[in-house]
């Protein structure tokens, strides 16, 4: 792939590439970063045609060469004999690109069927996918929807649709973005195998760890401009632009400044034996959640962390009553408020709604004003009057905790809070919480994929495996002395922290 002299500009947003140069060799992997907003998102839509139809939308480039097609002037049946067969892309928001109504084999299917593969062969290419994806259980996965998978599980379903089509070359926008270490780990082992075997692949991620384990080069966008381009060991260790630098300083590492002592506050949450079971189509029956046990303390952040479908998720919709477990207890001897701030904030809010009204919503008559609780996350009153699709993926986030801080919590059920914001957004959001639990005394149950976060913001820690928690301790004692041979994995396929 061929790219040069790229520019982009959208309505209501103005230019968001200028002059963008960029090229992929077959068998070569690169990797675009910058941090929230640079355009690395519209850069890869662009790559497959999927911005220039877009009402008010200007897209030049004196070079657009893909798989040796010139696609300066391509129309839009072109663009679409050509996705999926030599260019694919795998989007970074797994639910709101999935078709919650169709099941994964007919999502993985669509594009054998648009490009003419015989019925009975595609059920046996959508399996090879999934299993390549590294999606558990394929077989039975086919007739799931969407909402029946975990954050992860949906990602790896778009992994394997943009794999199934045997494109030369991949786009991958934040493949990794939803997954835990191990799975992200042989999800990159995967990206590499394909640039192995003679594929193009441009990996869009804010992750600049997965950025040292399966690039070759990297280029650095900022505001739409490519201002660093570079080896990944040259970008790394001598950065020479302050985004650059920026971005690699705001890696999370270490432990939090100032963890608790052992518990003894106030209990806020108690769960016992908590159990949580699904219907599978058939008629089978998983169990997500397994007999936990968790206890969370007034002005204590109590870290979650396991693989992708290990019941993290399904813990925080108990916690916060959303569901109601099939077995055992959950109470408080210190009742109150709490509320979740959910991995994917834009999928929670009313799309017809502007932030206003999101939150004064949320506070009701006696709470306090939209303008106060935004002032409490950082962000300007200006805010209040856009739609939520307008924000970026750091305002979104903060609408979100302010969204709960209406309520006055005594705890924060916090599920990957920052897992699809860029590192440097990833810093900030990480500080503004902990400020808050300092600021308002509040608890925090913290969940996430990322070992390095968990470590930053816990105190305790609990270690989920096939919806039962294998492990727990005192963060630090944990992870230096892991006694389960799972959290030793876990934290084996993990980056230095």
């Amino acid at each position: 792939m061929e790219v040069a002299g790229l520019r982009v500009a959208l309505r209501g947003t103005g230019v968001v590439l200028d002059g963008v140069d960029l090229t992929v060799a077959a068998g070569e992997c690169v990797a675009v970063v910058g941090p929230s907003g640079a355009g690395k998102s519209v850069l890869a839509r662009t790559l497959l045609g999927l911005t220039h139809d877009e009402p008010g939308a200007e897209v030049s480039t004196t070079v657009l060469s893909i798989d040796g097609r010139d696609m300066r002037r391509a129309s839009a049946r072109r663009w679409r004999g050509l996705r999926g067969g030599e260019i694919s892309l795998v989007l970074q928001d797994a639910l709101q690109s999935l078709d919650p109504l169709r099941t994964v084999e007919a999502e993985v299917a669509e594009v054998l069927a648009v490009h003419g593969v015989p019925r009975a062969e595609r059920r046996a290419r959508v399996l090879r996918a999934l299993a390549d994806a590294e999606l558990p259980d394929p077989q039975v996965r086919l007739r799931q929807r969407p909402g029946e998978l975990s954050g992860g599980m949906r990602q790896r379903v778009l992994i394997a649709a943009a794999l199934v089509g045997g494109a030369q070359v991949l786009v991958a926008d934040e493949p990794t973005t939803a997954l835990d270490a191990t799975v992200a780990a042989r999800v990159l082992g995967l990206l590499s195998r394909l640039r192995d075997d003679g594929q193009g692949i441009l990996l869009v991620t804010h992750d600049l760890e997965a950025v040292r384990r399966v690039a070759d080069r990297v280029v650095v966008l900022d505001r739409g401009r490519v201002v660093e381009a570079g080896t990944v060991d040259a970008i790394w260790r001598a950065p020479r632009h302050p985004v650059t630098r920026g971005l690699r300083d705001a890696v999370p590492r270490g432990a939090k400044t100032s963890p608790a002592p052992a518990p003894s506050g106030p209990v806020l949450a108690r769960g016992v034996g908590l159990t949580r079971r699904y219907a599978l189509p058939g008629g089978a029956r998983v169990t997500a959640v397994d007999d936990v046990d968790i206890t969370v303390h007034r002005e204590e952040v109590v870290g979650i962390v396991g693989e992708s479908g290990s019941g993290k998720s399904t813990l925080a919709r108990l916690l916060v009553g959303a569901e109601q477990p099939d077995a055992g207890t959950l109470g408080a001897s210190v009742p109150g408020p709490v509320r979740l701030i959910p991995q994917d904030p834009l999928g929670s809010f009313d799309p017809r709604w502007n932030v206003e009204r999101i939150l004064r919503t949320a506070a009701g008559a006696s709470g306090p004003s939209p303008g106060e609780l935004l002032a409490d996350v950082g962000l300007e009153a200006a805010v209040l009057r856009r739609a939520p699709a307008l924000l970026s993926g750091g305002q979104r986030q903060r609408v979100a905790i302010a969204r709960a801080l209406a309520a006055r919590p005594r705890l924060l059920v916090c599920d990957e809070p920052v897992s699809a914001l860029d590192v440097t957004t990833q810093r900030d959001i990480l500080d503004l919480l902990l400020e808050l639990q300092r600021r308002e005394g509040l608890a925090m149950v913290f969940i996430s994929h990322d070992l390095a976060v968990v470590r930053q913001v816990s105190d305790r820690i609990l270690v989920m495996q096939d919806g039962r928690v294998v492990e727990r301790g005192m963060t630090e004692q944990v992870l230096a002395a892991p006694a389960d041979p799972f959290t030793r994995e876990l934290i084996a396929a993990s980056p230095p922290m």
